[in-house]
């Protein structure tokens, strides 16, 4: 079965009883959270969930998948409809720029470099609509001089430990970029793999330990610094603590 609405509805409103009739008894019940993140613009802050994923990943028996456009939510939706078990897909509620197709890979669990180049300095590890940010961030440090991995982790739980610590292996330093608190969310997953595996320098794009506010998509995420730019200048921070 699915269950689907707002992000702070479902799971913000009805986590203990997400908890209790359905993880703690492992029950493969389906949960949409939709207008997550800070791109529900207008409806200001009490209907931005900001702190979905980390609620939902602390949760045993629940799979967290957050998709980056509309094809990849359709293949997250339609492989985990038969996953048999609990699992809750994050939806944005603006309409996301498609940068995957039919034939990119996409399994739950199994993270997807999307941008790779010879002798990378940096991989930028992302999830969501922000992947399409991250994806632009590489061209323009490209265009500087500057190659990074790209590396598309919709999946936050279980996440792909070892695509987490090839990456840091390959290049040495993360930048992690999520629509979400930076507390709990992607970047806390995998700074929680590579501080027992690989520990690297990190930085982190997301929300920093604030509330939302009201205002068009766009303009909140540039205030908030979750746009290319703001990747950019993570990644040549990163790049100077590695060489420090």
């Amino acid at each position: 079965p699915f269950i689907s609405s707002f992000a702070m509805f479902s799971p913000g409103r009805n986590w203990e009883q997400i908890r209790t009739t359905i993880a703690l008894d492992d029950v493969p019940v389906k949960i949409g959270g939709s207008h997550a993140g800070i791109n529900v613009g207008p409806d200001g802050a009490t209907h931005q969930s900001l702190e979905d994923i980390a609620i939902m990943r602390v949760m045993p028996n629940m799979i967290v998948v957050a998709p980056g456009d509309a094809i990849e939510t359709k293949k997250a939706t339609v492989e985990a409809a038969g996953n048999g078990k609990p699992t809750y897909i994050r939806f944005a509620r603006e309409k996301s720029p498609v940068f995957t197709t039919d034939k990119t890979p996409f399994k739950i669990g199994r993270a997807e470099t999307l941008w790779q180049v010879k002798d990378p300095q940096v991989a930028i590890i992302a999830c969501g609509p922000l992947v399409y940010e991250a994806l632009l961030a590489a061209k323009k440090l490209e265009s500087a001089g500057i190659g990074v991995l790209v590396v598309n982790s919709h999946t936050i739980k279980p996440i792909d430990e070892q695509a987490i610590i090839r990456a840091a292996k390959i290049t040495g330093a993360v930048v992690t970029v999520e629509e979400h608190q930076i507390t709990g969310g992607l970047g806390g997953a995998v700074a929680e793999v590579l501080s027992k595996n690989f520990p690297v320098p990190i930085e982190f794009i997301g929300m920093p330990d604030k509330f939302g506010e009201s205002g068009k998509s766009n303009e909140l995420l540039e205030k908030y610094g979750m746009k290319a730019v703001n990747m950019v200048k993570a990644v040549k921070k990163v790049i100077r603590r590695k060489n420090g």
